[in-house]
């Protein structure tokens, strides 16, 4: 089981208006998201500085999207099941969807990078 250790939102970050959940599970967390219109499974690329939608045919960058809410959790008993779910949307693509990332040492170091940018998306 994880659990949810808190929610971060990224100073730099202008949100738009979302309701703020506490999740026990990212099971939890994806499920409440994907009711919410959050329909898209986006993954980071290894290749490019972007995400990627494999299933809709949609790439992203940094500058195509905001960040909605970032949830981070805590695996109770394996540090490997840390991960951050992002709920992003796009006004420019007119759609919403999620990226999850492991955290710590478990992270993708391409993850790392668009992570950095993401925090300094005006």
């Amino acid at each position: 089981m994880k659990k949810q250790i808190g929610v971060i939102e990224p100073p730099s970050l202008k949100t738009k208006v979302m309701e703020r959940k506490d999740y026990e599970t990212v099971t939890e967390a994806l499920h409440d998201l994907a009711q919410n219109g959050y329909t898209f499974d986006f993954s980071i690329s290894d290749e490019k500085d972007c995400i990627i939608c494999e299933k809709h045919d949609v790439q992203l960058s940094d500058e195509d999207f905001e960040i909605d809410a970032v949830y981070r959790f805590e695996g109770m008993n394996d540090p490997g099941d840390s991960m951050i779910v992002y709920a992003i949307s796009s006004a420019k693509f007119n759609l919403k969807g999620v990226v999850v990332n492991g955290y710590g040492v478990y992270s993708n170091s391409s993850a790392a990078k668009i992570v950095e940018k993401l925090s300094k998306h005006p």
